[in-house]
């Protein structure tokens, strides 16, 4: 039983003992960053690797706390997303004060997210949503010197008291209707009274504040921008992934008996998010608020996907979220070293890009055609997975609305690629020499978004682990 326990467990506890590791090596003896940054990062990678061995599907704590294939998969790809991104900051952080303080709140998150994931309870869902949501909205303040970091960090904390009230007065109504937190007694019983099904939309509508669709979107902009670009890519990758696993297990476990309603309420989010998020893209100079517009058209398609409520869905849903982490995090990964470098984060600062730096120009434009969706990149695959997981419905109109949609995103992500090749500019930004660490990131990233896309097996092994309505 015991034994048991600790393997239920391994992936959360793993990073509980990290987080203590850390610590006590901030107790310790002052270490120059140039040291630290390998050994955390080697630790990261370790983590990594225990995922994918002996692990087991079971049950904790009465069913509040339940793991299996599907699960401990999206836990890995939080953990991979998360060593990548350590990777990346290696330029930012190895002359920052506090980069055991960042890796804290970083782990502190993930581990929110974790218990998120593994919930089968309301309560215990809450729990890690609060846990993975404050350790992030301090780690937006984390420029300390900078005005717009703070300015973020308020912004992040307001939105997110916000939505939390949401899930909180709606998972209230629930047990007061119910008598019951846990997913399998709510999944018993149906949408019989308005007052049942508001209480779910307030849920729903918590959700989507965090996964930043419209018209729940109005923070995240703005905290893209203020952030740390490392801690706006952990928002934009790590924190949206774990809610996008989050509302998927939901919605087709304890939110089964609703299916009407969060089914139409999907079909509006889906197509406000991917409208909006398109326009306010076409519009954006700043890299970080452009790949903020970017992700927020992301999470339409991403609804479409979880509308068609089947297992072809599920694994579609995965799949993309998979293939959205090393197309985003191989964006973010040339912000960051630009960043870092020269302090520079607007799209017009990188005419004739390529004539100084011609690895990071083709790893970010090929970024730009994955995220596009521009085959053979993995993000076709993705998207078109999502578009037909939702066609099976039968929303032919809303796979055209998505279809003209991608073709808009096509102009603003191929505005980027003309700026780096095409356009002249008598002082590019200069030649940056990249860390061995990032270096490794983004060739993971390159692996990432061509293998997924053209090796089958990743999409047959995510399918046949999941699950449908």
């Amino acid at each position: 039983m015991l034994m048991d326990f600790f393997i239920l467990l391994k992936q959360e506890l793993v990073i509980v003992a990290i987080i203590f590791l850390l610590l006590f090596i901030n107790l310790g003896k002052d270490r120059s960053n140039e040291s630290l940054l390998p050994l955390i990062n080697v630790v990261l990678l370790l983590n990594v690797l225990l995922g994918f061995f002996g692990s087991k599907e079971g049950s904790l704590f009465g069913e509040m706390f339940h793991t299996g294939k599907l699960i401990i998969l999206e836990k890995n790809i939080l953990n991979l997303a998360t060593w990548i991104i350590s990777l990346l900051s290696f330029s930012w952080l190895r002359t920052h004060k506090h980069v055991i303080e960042f890796y804290i709140l970083l782990l502190t998150a993930l581990l929110g997210m974790f218990f998120m994931i593994s919930s089968g309870n309301l309560l215990v869902l809450y729990l890690g949503l609060e846990m993975s949501t404050i350790p992030i909205a301090a780690a937006a303040n984390f420029d300390l010197a900078k005005r717009k970091s703070s300015e973020a960090a308020m912004k992040m904390i307001i939105s997110s008291a916000f939505s939390s009230a949401l899930v909180l007065l709606g998972i209230s109504w629930i047990y007061g209707v119910s008598g019951s937190l846990d997913f399998s007694v709510i999944l018993l019983q149906g949408p019989d009274s308005p007052f049942r099904i508001f209480a779910f939309i307030l849920l729903v509508s918590g959700f989507a504040f965090k996964m930043s669709a419209v018209p729940f979107h109005l923070w995240t902009a703005d905290v893209y921008e203020g952030a740390p670009v490392s801690v706006t890519a952990y928002l934009s990758v790590v924190s949206k992934a774990s809610v996008v696993f989050v509302i998927l297990a939901f919605l087709y476990n304890a939110g089964k008996a609703f299916a009407d309603t969060w089914y139409h309420i999907l079909i509006v989010l889906s197509i406000l998010s991917i409208i909006i998020g398109n326009l306010f893209a076409l519009r954006q100079n700043n890299f970080k608020r452009f790949l903020a517009f970017s992700s927020i058209a992301q999470v339409g398609f991403i609804f479409i996907g979880i509308a068609g409520s089947s297992q072809v869905s599920s694994a579609a849903v995965v799949y993309f979220v998979l293939v959205y982490v090393f197309s985003n995090l191989a964006a973010f990964g040339v912000v960051a070293l630009v960043s870092a470098v020269s302090g520079k984060e607007n799209i017009s600062d990188y005419k004739a890009f390529y004539t100084t730096n011609p690895l990071l120009s083709w790893v970010l434009t090929i970024a730009m055609f994955s995220l596009a969706g521009v085959p053979p990149t993995a993000g076709f695959f993705g998207k078109f997975f999502l578009l037909m997981a939702g066609a099976a419905k039968g929303n032919y109109w809303l796979i055209g609305i998505a279809a003209l949609n991608m073709v808009v995103s096509f102009y603003y992500y191929l505005r980027v690629v003309k700026t780096i090749f095409m356009e002249e500019n008598s002082q590019p930004i200069e030649k940056l020499a990249i860390p061995g660490a990032s270096r490794l990131a983004l060739y993971i990233c390159l692996a990432g978004m061509l293998i997924a896309g053209l090796a089958s097996c990743v999409y047959d092994y995510i399918y046949s682990i999941s699950f449908g309505l």
